[in-house]
């Protein structure tokens, strides 16, 4: 799998707290990602759905 890249702007607050949290942890600040992306609930889709789908 080829990795991708994301760029995200937060604030230095959440910046700090994602560090801090990834240090206690002992992870790194992509693992963290990662495992919160992991954690998403993404709705079924019905047949009626407006919500449209990724290309």
């Amino acid at each position: 799998m080829k990795d991708k890249y994301i760029r995200v702007r937060t604030s230095s607050r959440r910046l700090d707290k994602l560090r801090l949290y990834a240090s206690i942890k002992e992870k790194t600040m992509t693992q963290v990602i990662d495992e919160l992306i992991d954690s998403l609930v993404v709705p079924e889709i019905g047949n009626n759905s407006n919500i449209p789908l990724p290309h």
